[in-house]
């Protein structure tokens, strides 16, 4: 039996509208933020979808040391704020470490576990007991390694911390011929994931879903004009949110410059999966 996920006032699965988690890969500035959370949110209005903010204050998992990082979790935490109350819609972002889940509960709505870490017992502890003592929610990245069943792991440890307010997100299945591969009969599966309660909400990542890992050397590269393809068939297919990483000029963008979309193709996307959602629905 499938449940619902709750991030402030949206709330995502069944019988609910597709909801949109998007924003920039790191964040880069207060005035970034504002402006990419605004123009998508005005968009999602329009299209009668519902809208979270992301961004993520610190990039641990970059390929190069040299990677820009982003401005850490004080300053980024603070931002995050600024933009859930100037904007008014939920705010969510990554933690790579243990000891950041509880100032990061404090501040967003989803706290989110990176796919390369969602197998990491300490980290998803942490953040289960930290997102049920504020509240809020936790959305966990399934790893590329990781069969859609294997998940369930994850999801248990959640429970085990006390939460059970939880999204479980795809974003590629395994790596071959030099890009990342989606197994959307898998994304079947991890809808009906079997967990005590329910299966939890399943959100897509579409612009991460488009890499091609080690492509250029130290950096990942990408296919971001695929991007659209893969919104239009992960939302046919009847997940319940989407992950898109957006930026004014993706050219510029301090990191994943290879996968963002453009900020201003996002209303024709949104748009599209609108459109698709209302026909399938």
């Amino acid at each position: 039996m499938p449940r619902t996920f709750t991030a402030g006032s949206v709330t995502i699965g069944p019988g609910q509208p597709l909801s949109i988690i998007a924003g920039p890969c790191v964040l880069e500035s207060l005035e970034q933020s504002l402006e990419i959370g605004r123009r998508v949110r005005d968009a999602c209005r329009r299209h009668g979808l519902t809208y979270i903010f992301k961004g993520s204050f610190d990039k641990a998992n970059r390929s190069s040391i040299t990677s820009a990082r982003g401005p850490g979790l004080e300053r980024g935490l603070a931002w995050l704020g600024e933009v859930g109350r100037e904007l008014g819609v939920p705010v969510t972002t990554d933690i790579h470490d243990p000891d950041q889940a509880e100032a990061a509960a404090r501040v967003v709505d989803i706290v989110q576990i990176p796919a390369f870490l969602c197998r990491q017992t300490d980290l998803l502890l942490a953040a289960g007991s930290a997102a049920s003592k504020h509240g809020r929610g936790v959305n966990v990245k399934k790893g590329q390694f990781m069969a859609p069943a294997e998940m369930k792991g994850a999801v248990r440890k959640l429970g085990e911390a006390g939460c059970a307010n939880v999204m479980v997100t795809d974003r590629g299945t395994f790596f071959g011929y030099h890009r990342l591969v989606n197994d959307f009969a898998g994304l079947g599966d991890l809808m009906e994931l079997a967990v005590a309660g329910g299966s939890p909400p399943v959100c897509f990542d579409v612009t991460h879903s488009t890499q091609f890992p080690g492509a250029e050397g130290e950096r990942t590269g990408g296919q971001p004009a695929r991007a659209p393809l893969l919104a239009r068939a992960a939302t046919a297919a009847g997940v319940h949110c989407l992950f898109i990483e957006c930026h004014p000029e993706p050219a510029k963008a301090l990191s994943d410059a290879s996968t963002v979309l453009p900020l201003g193709s996002m209303e024709e996307l949104l748009g599209s999966v609108s459109r698709i959602r209302g026909a399938i629905a």
